[in-house]
């Protein structure tokens, strides 16, 4: 390649980068009537700008190769700033470390284009060897807040095991989403400490936050479930107690493992909640996501808890770096009620699908619990169709 083969090579790279960020993205048919689902997916890892990933230069870099390669871009916060909707997003590089970077859209759904720069995220003494999965809430004390995991290599493993790491919830925060500001990370007397969230408002005049507290780096051991907890302070906070107020159940979508996914929405009905849970099958693990609504006033309480999951990985979401699964950080409620959910298919890419404030409580309310049992699943399903049937006999159903 010479340079000015080199040169066009570079035009291509951005031309083609720029025709994936402005494609249109069209919803796809559905007949589920909670949500709907939409052709490509909002971010992946081709969206990183060339600059961040390709040395530009023809004299240090003739080949034109990827000196920093992205692995994948997913697991993202989200927040609606200023008429727009930012995205925090993992982008995870070749090397497997993951920092995070704001891809901003004006309408939510396409054209997401990544900021100049990834955010330069503050280190405490004890340095993250690994960052990612951030939550981003709008407190009412007037900031935003950024929780994230942050991975350390286990001190107390012998020298020869490379791969025991300790997670616990790592605190920014930030009044325009450009300058960062770390606090103390989160103690709690879990020995791990993974998906943390802050709720938006004080109860009982504390910070509040969903846990799920584990004995280990990946298996859950005594620990799991949703945990809650309070604390009188942010900038250093300490859950002293952590109750479990969603346990994980033998033989449902969440009996391995379940965890919140973003900060809840708060409606008339009660504060929306969007999970996950896990479930072991002869290929591995399976994330879905499932939804229920706890209290306005005691955000720890459950009203409703529909059965199943609300979303699982279809098709092409199925594949990626970690197969069947499907994993959200970030949704945003819009003023008249619209809501975009963001969730990350096989540890890859970035999806989102639309739905409204009104489906989902309808969703939640009206929808069974599981009955965890077969048989009585079968009841449940007849008396569906007992009902069904008699509704198809009315006039205006038949042909």
């Amino acid at each position: 390649m010479n340079k000015l083969q080199f040169v066009g090579a570079v035009r291509r790279l951005v031309r083609d980068q720029e025709h994936l960020i402005k494609r249109e993205n069209r919803s796809v048919r559905g007949n589920s009537g909670i949500l709907q689902r939409y052709t490509h997916p909002v971010v992946t890892a081709q969206h990183v700008p060339v600059a961040w990933r390709y040395d530009l230069n023809f004299t240090t870099n003739p080949y034109l190769m990827e000196r920093l390669g992205v692995n994948a871009a997913f697991n993202p916060g989200a927040l609606e700033h200023q008429g727009k909707i930012l995205l925090a997003v993992r982008v995870e590089g070749v090397d497997r470390k993951s920092f995070f970077a704001i891809a901003e859209s004006t309408n939510g759904i396409d054209n997401f284009r990544f900021w100049d720069y990834p955010v330069r995220l503050p280190e405490t003494a004890d340095a993250d060897t690994n960052v990612y999965d951030m939550r981003l809430v709008k407190h009412e004390d007037g900031w935003i807040y950024g929780l994230f995991c942050t991975e350390r290599k286990d001190p107390d493993v012998p020298r020869t095991d490379t791969s025991s790491a300790i997670a616990q919830c790592g605190v920014v925060r930030t009044k325009d989403v450009k300058t960062w500001e770390r606090l103390a990370d989160i103690r709690t007397s879990s020995p791990q400490q993974r998906n943390v969230v802050l709720h938006p408002e004080f109860v009982e005049g504390k910070y509040a936050f969903y846990t799920r507290p584990q004995d280990g780096f990946i298996s859950t051991g005594s620990g799991g479930g949703i945990g809650w907890g309070l604390s009188e302070t942010i900038e250093h906070a300490v859950l002293e107690r952590e109750t479990v107020i969603d346990d994980r159940v033998y033989h449902t979508v969440k009996e391995v493992k379940n965890g919140m996914g973003p900060p809840p929405l708060k409606t008339e009905k009660g504060w929306l909640q969007l999970a996950h849970g896990v479930r072991n099958t002869a290929a591995g693990l399976r994330y879905v996501l499932y939804l229920f609504l706890t209290d306005l006033q005691a955000p720890d309480k459950i009203l409703a808890r529909p059965g199943g999951y609300f979303l699982a990985p279809e098709g092409e979401e199925r594949i990626g770096d970690v197969s069947n699964v499907v994993f959200s950080c970030g949704w945003v409620m819009r003023r008249n009620g619209d809501v975009l959910i963001y969730y990350a298919s096989s540890d890859t890419r970035i999806h989102v699908a639309t739905t409204s404030r009104d489906r989902l409580l309808d969703y939640v309310l009206h929808t069974p619990e599981d009955p965890l049992r077969s048989a009585a699943a079968v009841e449940q399903r007849i008396a569906l169709i007992e009902r069904n049937r008699a509704m198809l006999k009315k006039p205006a159903f038949r042909a």
